[in-house]
């Protein structure tokens, strides 16, 4: 009777404007209209990742909840962990819309939002007394005329009420922002959000989410910054340019693409990055099944993110991932998705 009444309003959301869409997504969990399980986890599922104990390894990727207004309900869905933001220090709108393109040919989507976000002060009162393990992406405002800084001061106001950060310098919709991947920008970067975060009274563990369009050198050079810069994991990977093989009006859109497109991509960088670091990476890009959130464990993720395939697959997705994954280990007999991290990283360098 729920998978039917879900599948009805996914067919429904997908005939309005994909922002709208979304809008009217968050209005349905507000209303209590998603799952109420909680977290899906077994013993076998269960994992601990830079210090955070998840009940499952299936994470929402940030840019769902842009503004942690349905974490609550969020938490029910079946997520073993949820990261929000993008934040930045001052509210800003984004881009002009549209800014938000399905390409469903191809289960994808592109994007150019630009953080559009109601700013790290409304965003730190609704992360107040959370439930489950909430993580939050550390934005930069366009206009900043300190990027770096803005990261830090994100944290410093935001990091009392989460339980990790993330770097973001990987976002293709903020002019030169990726510009900070560089390894003198990034090693600076990364100082001064250590610092704001050694500074906190709980520090919490920090990420760096990369770009899947990084070479083979500047992975290399990305990982050497990340070994040294005391963070505590990374994050593999944010949304591509390529637009080589899609399909339909949109494919040309500027912006990043997300979705079944890039998982291959995405997941060779994370494959080649695991032979590069040994802080855990999280697999984001092109996570739609459980044989897909598997595939990135293999290849070299200690967890993985989703949120483009629930615009096809609706908000049970993540809960009937993590049930897949658990039988997947189950059939190839791994007693915990730990043992099963980088066992086939060879099949993807």
């Amino acid at each position: 009777m729920f998978r039917h009444l879900d599948d009805l309003a996914l067919t429904l959301l997908q005939q309005f404007d994909p922002e709208r869409a979304h809008g009217l997504a968050l209005t349905a969990l507000k209303m209590g209209l998603g799952p109420s399980d909680g977290p899906v986890t077994s013993a076998r599922l269960r994992t601990t990742v830079a210090g955070l104990a998840l009940p499952n390894p299936v994470g929402l990727a940030a840019g769902f909840d842009k503004n942690a207004t349905v974490l609550a309900p969020l938490s029910r869905c079946g997520f073993g962990f949820i990261e929000v933001g993008a934040a930045t220090p001052r509210p800003q709108p984004g881009n002009a819309k549209p800014r938000l393109f399905r390409l469903t040919q191809d289960k994808a989507a592109i994007n150019r939002f630009g953080f559009n976000n109601d700013g790290m002060e409304a965003i730190a009162a609704r992360l107040k007394g959370h439930k489950g393990i909430v993580g939050l992406n550390l934005g930069a405002n366009k206009d900043s005329g300190d990027r770096a800084g803005d990261f830090a001061q994100v944290l410093t106001a935001c990091g009392d009420h989460i339980d990790f950060a993330t770097v973001n310098v990987s976002s293709p919709n903020t002019e030169k922002l990726r510009d900070l991947q560089g390894k003198a920008a990034l090693s600076a970067l990364l100082a001064g959000v250590v610092a704001a975060n050694d500074a906190l009274a709980r520090p919490v563990p920090v990420f760096l989410k990369i770009a899947p369009d990084l070479s083979l050198d500047e992975l290399a050079e990305v990982a050497e910054v990340a070994n040294t810069a005391g963070i505590a994991g990374i994050i593999a990977t944010n949304t591509t340019l390529d637009r080589v093989g899609l399909h339909g009006p949109h494919s040309a859109e500027a912006g990043g693409l997300s979705g079944q497109p890039l998982f291959e991509k995405s997941t060779r960088v994370l494959a080649h990055l695991a032979g590069l670091t040994k802080l855990p990476i999280i697999g984001v890009g092109g996570v739609g099944s459980a044989q897909q959130a598997y595939d990135k464990i293999r290849a070299g993720a200690s967890a993985v993110q989703l949120y483009t395939a629930l615009v096809y697959g609706g908000i049970r997705l993540a809960e009937d991932i993590a049930k897949g994954l658990d039988a997947l280990l189950e059939r190839d007999g791994f007693a915990q998705v730990a043992d099963a991290v980088g066992t086939g990283r060879g099949d993807w360098t």
